[in-house]
């Protein structure tokens, strides 16, 4: 079964073109123009990825990924106008794993569709043996079989960016891993390094959800101007 993938785009130019890119690509898409109608359909259908525009008349695209957070774990991938600074941080922030600005080529975006859906589905496949299969530190748990994660008994529900950064820094305890080092490990691209913004914010919307705190940091200690670690215990 082909993977299916959500577009949301009020510009139909912008929509039907992404639509044209990845059913040439053997992807199953659905398009919506209507941001209120996406909403529905995202109550009751799963896909495997979402592409969405952040300006939207109806329903913002923030709020689309906001909603979709709520439920699902899928990669988001924001499209932003060429000055939405602070909308590719919002959107990281609620939850998005990607973003491209407008214009775009849409061969990059198809690209960054598939490096997404690389990672995703990563997770959901058997391991090699050598490899550690459940990682803990101080009441967190990650089983990289199962994509599950739970911290002092509890779920913790994490976007695919978001475990595979604590899945790497958990693996290399004691070790300081770069933010460029983890968009390598990540992305396995040189063009996510040209961004200053998106590893440092996942970062923090992963302290949020550990409870943890920048200055006495439980998991997550920043090393300034080198990256990040967790402690050994």
């Amino acid at each position: 079964m082909s993977d299916r993938i959500l577009i949301v785009d009020d510009e139909a130019e912008i929509a039907d073109l992404i639509e044209t890119y990845l059913k040439s690509e053997d992807y199953s898409v659905c398009k919506f123009y209507s941001s209120r109608q996406a909403l529905e359909c995202i109550q009751t259908t799963v896909f495997d990825l979402a592409v969405l525009d952040v300006m939207m008349p109806e329903l913002d695209g923030l709020t689309l990924c906001q909603k979709i957070r709520e439920k699902y774990t899928y990669p988001i991938i924001m499209l932003t106008a060429k000055d939405g600074e602070m909308d590719k941080i919002t959107g990281l922030t609620l939850g998005a794993d990607d973003y491209i600005t407008k214009p775009f080529l849409p061969l990059e975006l198809v690209a960054r569709i598939k490096s997404q859906l690389r990672r995703y589905k990563k997770y959901n496949h058997t391991y090699v043996e050598e490899e550690k299969d459940i990682l803990t530190h101080l009441g967190l748990s990650m089983d990289v079989k199962t994509y599950e994660c739970m911290l002092s008994g509890k779920p913790l529900v994490l976007t695919p960016t978001e475990f595979s950064i604590l899945r790497i820094l958990l693996e290399n305890k004691g070790r300081v891993i770069s933010a460029e080092e983890l968009f390598h490990k990540i992305w396995q691209d040189e063009y996510y390094c040209k961004s200053n913004n998106t590893i440092p914010v996942h970062i923090r919307h992963l302290r949020e959800k550990l409870s943890d705190t920048l200055s006495k940091p439980k998991y997550i200690k920043t090393i300034w101007g080198v990256g990040y670690k967790i402690e050994e215990t």
